[in-house]
């Protein structure tokens, strides 16, 4: 299972001039943040990826100073410094010690918005398989040439005004560092025309939002068009009854059982952009039947599960509060308790999101309630198959 991201930090920026002589470019502020910010929160949404690490170069220290150690939600952040600028490929040579057998790849000046976990999907085995961005307009950018899904060759920069471009996220096999026989190397120019030779290539398109602040330009473009673009719309699922048959107070893994297509639903939202949360009302803590560990327990196998599938869950929120309890630390009324709309807005409040086009599936009339006193659109599902009820509910895509 993907447990890792590398994000590539060492460039010197140069064509951002004097902004990146002091300033690596990832660390340049967008909207008062630095790049490289948006980019950990983006990684940290999924529940998989528990080690970041950042192979810095120019200006390393300040890479180290802010990042090394800390933690981003529930990912752990090292970072590993080039003593000289090895290039793409030779930075990740550099840190070979450090790398798992496969891992994300992404460059710290760029940001592309589509569902990471799809590109570890299983479909064909390669040692790179490349997400590229769908027919992105202007001669800035190389275009990929493919066959299906098998990368030709790559053309340069205005050779062609269409067609899809390398936004230079990868999912890499450790097999890589075979490839990267000198010091400095370039993956890009050295290790990829080689991979293609040997059908070792492979691509994936998508169309989500893309922007590099490598240029003036693009970097003043950033500091209005990233932020807007991170506030998305989120659709809030009820779990028993609607993710998993309700066989009352689910609570080991070896009970619980999928509604068909809900998995399947939890991966439209993603493939979709938007932000998917779960708000479950867990009597059965106050009750006495489990305690807080086992809902724990099974909301992490949960998005283990959907990993598989190349989905996840952005955030369980759940309540363990009911008022007639026999468990006193839980036994008290709570406005996270649906019909409440507590854990609903504890979500609005944490992430953001664009609550005008938000929506709520539940199975019963409380669950309806609690969208509707937080203000966002509540859907009664009474089907068998949830994909189908949540796709018209998402729109054209």
């Amino acid at each position: 299972m993907l447990s890792q991201a590398v994000i590539l930090v060492g460039g010197l920026g140069t064509r951002l001039g004097e902004r990146t002589r002091q300033v690596p470019k990832p660390l340049l502020e967008v909207a008062g943040r630095p790049f490289m910010d948006y980019i950990l929160d983006e990684l940290s949404r999924y529940p998989t990826i528990h080690k970041i690490l950042l192979l810095a170069g120019h200006r390393a220290e300040q890479v180290v100073g802010r990042y090394h150690g800390k933690r981003w939600r529930h990912a752990s952040i090292s970072v590993v410094s080039e003593p000289t600028q090895f290039g793409t490929g030779g930075a990740l040579k550099h840190a070979a010690a450090s790398l798992e057998s496969q891992f994300l790849l992404l460059n710290g000046d760029s940001f592309f918005d589509f569902n990471l976990l799809d590109l570890a999907t299983p479909r064909s085995s390669s040692i790179v398989r490349v997400a590229l961005k769908k027919d992105h307009p202007g001669d800035r950018y190389g275009r990929v040439l493919l066959d299906r899904d098998l990368v030709r060759s790559f053309l340069g920069p205005g050779s062609l005004s269409g067609g899809p471009i390398n936004s230079g996220v990868y999912l890499i096999e450790r097999g890589v560092l075979d490839f990267i026989r000198e010091m400095p190397c370039s993956l890009e120019q050295s290790v990829f025309p080689r991979l293609v030779e040997k059908g070792q290539l492979h691509a994936a398109l998508y169309d989500g939002f893309f922007i590099d602040i490598g240029i003036p330009a693009d970097l003043e473009r950033a500091q209005v068009e990233l932020p807007a673009q991170l506030r998305r719309p989120a659709v809030f699922f009820d779990r028993d009854g609607v993710l998993n048959v309700d066989k009352a107070y689910v609570h080991r893994i070896e009970d619980f059982e999928w509604v068909a297509g809900a998995r399947e639903a939890v991966k439209l939202c993603n493939d979709r952009g938007y932000l998917t949360f779960v708000v479950t009302n867990q009597a059965g803590v106050a009750r006495g039947y489990y305690g807080v560990d086992a809902i724990d327990r099974l909301h992490g196998w949960m998005n283990e599960e959907l990993a598989g599938l190349g989905a996840h869950v952005d955030e369980f929120q759940y309540c363990p509060y009911h008022e007639d309890g026999i468990v006193e630390q839980w036994r008290r009324a709570s406005d996270r308790r649906k019909p409440a709309p507590g854990m609903i807005l504890d979500c609005l409040d944490g992430w953001p999101v664009r609550k005008e086009t938000s929506f709520l599936v539940g199975d019963k009339p409380h669950d309806i309630e609690a969208a509707a006193a937080a203000g966002i659109a509540g859907h009664l599902f009474e089907g068998s198959n949830l994909e189908a009820f949540v796709r018209p509910l998402l729109g054209p895509g």
